[in-house]
């Protein structure tokens, strides 16, 4: 269930960055109180998290899972372009989380 609250915090993290452009530099109270209460459970969810997971592994996996979902989420919703050293940079990224998640001990 631990990795499930992990998953639950990147989407969650995703979603408030997701909707900081939609903020417009906080001035559009809807999405600003939005991704403030995304932010707000993701970390919520990410303590669950760490009760049985190594911090490294939740920073990891949070982190990178988060670089790579809304750097997806730029290039499909805000068409943002990705030159093949995004794309290689994104691959490696999940390679490492990959990794950091298979030799990592757990409590």
């Amino acid at each position: 269930m631990q990795y499930g609250y992990l998953l639950i915090a990147v989407a969650l993290e995703v979603s408030g960055t997701v909707l900081l452009p939609l903020s417009q530099n906080f001035t559009r109270p809807v999405p600003t109180l939005s991704l403030i209460g995304c932010y707000a459970a993701s970390f919520y969810c990410l303590t669950f998290a760490l009760n049985t997971l190594p911090i490294a592994v939740v920073y990891a996996t949070w982190s990178g899972l988060g670089i790579f979902l809304i750097t997806l989420f730029g290039y499909l919703v805000f068409e943002q372009a990705l030159d093949w050293r995004a794309i290689l940079g994104l691959l490696l990224i999940v390679a490492g989380v990959v990794l950091v998640n298979s030799f990592a001990p757990h409590k």
